[in-house]
């Protein structure tokens, strides 16, 4: 897809692929949110969640620290529920987290039942069609572990999230919007990256390497919440012009 400059380029500088790809995935969410108000945010909360369960398997090394390539879409979920919960409210921002959750149900069940289906035996076609349902199955074939795990880690956390924020806004109100983003975003980050580690990793390897797993996503989705502030503000100084733009 890429030119091979920037293949190679990439290939060298992990790190640099890692900021891009965060920056690239926090962008369009400010896109969808530009184009789509509040439908937008709930899309890119959507489409966040389909990224994050089809590469959260995925294992890279990046500034040293092992980490899952789930990470950046996962935590940007976290970004758009604060947009949401800033600009619209505590039961705009849970409404999103429910639909969020009824999304990942529905593509857990979709791709399992897409792996029943077996390849193709077409002369011409039976080579390719079982090294493409090999490769599917390696990526999406979860185990029941993952799927609760994800599944309960997202629900709590997300709520959590929301809830966090709007406690520290009751007690700043307007004022310090850093702090209620970046204070609820790592309090429920503890508690998602808590469940999952525990519930998704352990026993699959030991418990250890589950906690160092679960302490490298967390640098990472701390490093996330930082980064996104600047974003996060960019949404509110737009906010009435969007909202402005729905109610007519």
């Amino acid at each position: 897809m890429f030119p091979q400059f920037i293949v190679e380029f990439f290939a060298a500088n992990q790190e640099a692929l890692w900021l891009t790809t965060l920056f690239v995935d926090l962008g369009c969410t400010l896109v969808l949110y530009r184009f789509f108000g509040k439908a937008g945010l709930q899309i890119a909360i959507a489409v966040a969640i389909i990224l994050a369960n089809l590469q959260g398997p995925k294992l890279t090394i990046i500034f040293g620290m092992q980490t899952s390539l789930g990470v950046i879409f996962y935590s940007s979920i976290f970004f758009a529920t604060d947009v949401l919960s800033e600009n619209y409210g505590k039961e705009a921002a849970n409404k999103a987290v429910r639909m969020g959750f009824a999304v990942s149900v529905i593509v857990l069940i979709m791709l399992s039942l897409a792996l029943l289906y077996l390849p193709s035996t077409q002369p011409g076609t039976a080579e390719l069609s079982t090294s493409i349902h090999s490769a599917f199955a390696t990526i999406v074939d979860f185990t029941p572990r993952f799927i609760f795990g994800s599944l309960l880690a997202y629900y709590i956390s997300q709520h959590f999230d929301v809830w966090a924020f709007h406690k520290i806004k009751s007690i700043t109100g307007e004022r310090w919007l850093w702090l209620r983003n970046n204070g609820s975003t790592l309090a429920s980050q503890v508690v998602d990256t808590s469940i999952y580690s525990l519930v998704a990793w352990w026993g699959i390897v030991d418990l250890r390497t589950a906690l160092a797993l679960g302490a490298a996503k967390y640098a990472f989705k701390a490093a996330i919440a930082a980064i996104d502030t600047v974003f996060i503000y960019w949404a509110r100084r737009n906010f009435r012009r969007h909202a402005v733009h729905e109610a007519t």
